[in-house]
Parts: C-alpha cells; structure tokens; sequence
C-alpha cells in the first residue's frame, strides 16, 4: 500500500486490541514497526494518537501511512546458538501450521524499551522454509505457560480469530494467599487502566459507562488448600483484558503469589522464591486445519518447588476443573 488511507472498524472487529486488529489486516508487518507507526503518530484512530493496546469499537476511523506490501525478508539463523537452543527446548508440541511453546517466567514475549531479548526476537529459530512462526497472543513476563505460534500466515489469521470469537478454553494456574469462598465461582465487572498508590499504571476498578471501562470475566475453583494460608486455584478467563487474573484475584482479597503490583492485605506466605506464580496450564482451540488442538504446559521450576512445599499434587487437578 503506497498512498495514506482510513479503514472503518467492522461490525465483528469491535472490542479488540489496535495491535490485534493491525496483525490480522497486515500479517506481513512486524509488531516493532507498528509501534514505530503509532509512536510518529503516523496509525490514528478517529484522528488521535493511540496505543497498541487500545480497544475499538464500531465505526472507528483508523487512519494508517503507506504501508510496504510485504516487509523485507529477514534473515534466518541469525538468532545465537545459545538462544535458538533455548527456544527449541521450549517447544511442547508442532505440526505443520502450529508449534506451542512453554513460555518460562521472566522472559517477555515481544521487545519494547529497555527489553531486548524477548521470544519474537528468537522466531527466526523456528522458520520453516525461510517463513518464521508469528505469535497469535502474548503473555505477560512473569507469566509461565502455553505461547501458540502459527507457521504460516493463514494458520496465524485462522487462530487468531479463534481467540477474538472466545472459542479457546484457556486453563490458568495460581498459587493465591489465603483461600477463597465460595471454592468456586465467576468474578465480573468492570475494570480500566489507572494509577495506583505508587504512581504506576495498572489495571483498576470501574462502573460501567466510564472512559474506556471494559467488562472482564473470569472463573476460578480451588483445587488444594494449605490450610488458611494460601491456597492452589484454577482461573478460567472468559475475556482477555491485560492483567485479568492478577487483577481479579487481588480484587477479591485474594493475590496470586509473588504479585507486587496487584497486591491485598493478606500477608505473604514468606519461604517461597519471589516470582509470580501464575501459570497458563492447558488451553484448547480448533485447529486451522480442522479436529482441536489441545495442549498442556508443565510448571516451571519455581512453582513447582512451592507447589511440593505445601503438599499440593498436580493430579489433583483432574481433567476439568470447571465440571
């Protein structure tokens, strides 16, 4: 595209991420040279400057610059030796148009400042005949877990879209202070980007109707207790809004582990390494080539250790929490 144009937000693209939507109009060009768009000014939405994780709505005009028909080719194998091993080890599961990867805590999945090794860094790693993966959703840093990868641009398109329409069942597991009651049941409301006691940005409470509130919702079961100081929770998020879970636990008095920017008045469980145990256990989607993909993460190291520390057992968990 060689000339500036404005697409109107369609009935079906509503509610989702700038960055999603810019990913599935433009496969071709990378997240890094969307941020520089949106940071020249250059991307607008109904002609004001906005961020990647900007929410859309119907009708909004979405202003972009001329845009290449398809980014230079990069160069495979230039990732280090080190790292591509690293990323290889990750690897829980691959077919032809999909690869899952074990995402370890502590390693962001997409570069932005100060952060310079991150896993969209490492892609080149895993191309197939020249065409590297590309990610269909992200988690955050301290978050362990299933990472989904399509090989190509129409199985990334394909799931993708499986995320927007909410058809991927996603399971998360925490490790929370104290225990909640009821042991099962759907925390819903209203939440929105503000500022908290420490001047950092976060996610907060809001009333339905505030600038820029979105509606989130997420179910939980507990599945082990260690008495009443912390216990082992199942999180199912039926939205996708940025820290969910980690807001929602907090919010109901009930903080994941390791979490010190959403926190409650509990006190920590102390003798447990400072991570956040957050984990995306399992997640199960329709494959772009049809059948379900399902696919299931181990713990990581640290959760794993306080996990064997309060006598929790992960068969425990059963295949279906939720049932």
């Amino acid at each position: 595209m060689s000339r500036v144009q404005t697409i109107a937000v369609k009935a079906g693209e509503e509610d989702q991420r700038l960055d999603r939507w810019f990913r599935r109009r433009f496969p071709h060009i990378s997240h890094g040279a969307l941020e520089k768009y949106l940071r020249k000014g250059e991307v607008r939405v109904d002609g004001k400057r906005a961020k990647s994780a900007f929410r859309l709505q119907i009708g909004m005009q979405i202003r972009l610059p001329p845009l290449p028909e398809r980014d230079a080719p990069k160069p495979v194998g230039r990732v280090s030796a080190e790292d591509a091993a690293f990323l290889r080890e990750m690897v829980i599961y691959k077919d032809a148009r999909v690869i899952v990867l074990n995402k370890p805590a502590g390693l962001a999945v997409q570069g932005g400042t100060k952060t310079h090794r991150h896993i969209d860094g490492m892609l080149d790693a895993l191309a197939k005949k020249g065409e590297r993966p590309r990610l269909v959703h992200r988690l955050d840093r301290d978050t362990s877990g299933v990472l989904l990868l399509g090989r190509d641009v129409a199985a990334t398109a394909a799931l993708a879209r499986t995320f927007q329409s909410r058809k991927a069942q996603k399971i998360y597991w925490a490790l929370v202070l104290g225990v909640p009651r009821p042991e099962k049941g759907m925390i819903a409301g209203y939440m929105k980007k503000g500022i908290g006691l420490e001047g950092r940005e976060l996610m907060i409470s809001a009333r339905h109707g505030d600038p820029d509130a979105s509606y989130a919702r997420t179910g939980y079961a507990v599945l082990a207790r260690a008495g009443q100081r912390a216990s082992w929770v199942a999180l199912r998020p039926e939205t996708g809004r940025t820290h969910q879970l980690r807001f929602h636990m907090a919010d109901m008095g009930h903080a994941i582990a390791g979490d010190h920017k959403y926190v409650c008045d509990r006190p920590d469980i102390g003798g447990f390494e400072v991570q956040l145990h957050l984990h995306a256990r399992a997640i199960s989607l329709p494959h772009p080539d049809g059948g379900t993909l399902t696919a299931e993460a181990p713990l990581p190291p640290h959760m794993r250790a306080s996990f064997a520390a309060l006598g929790f057992n992960e068969q425990e968990a059963g295949d279906d929490p939720f049932a």
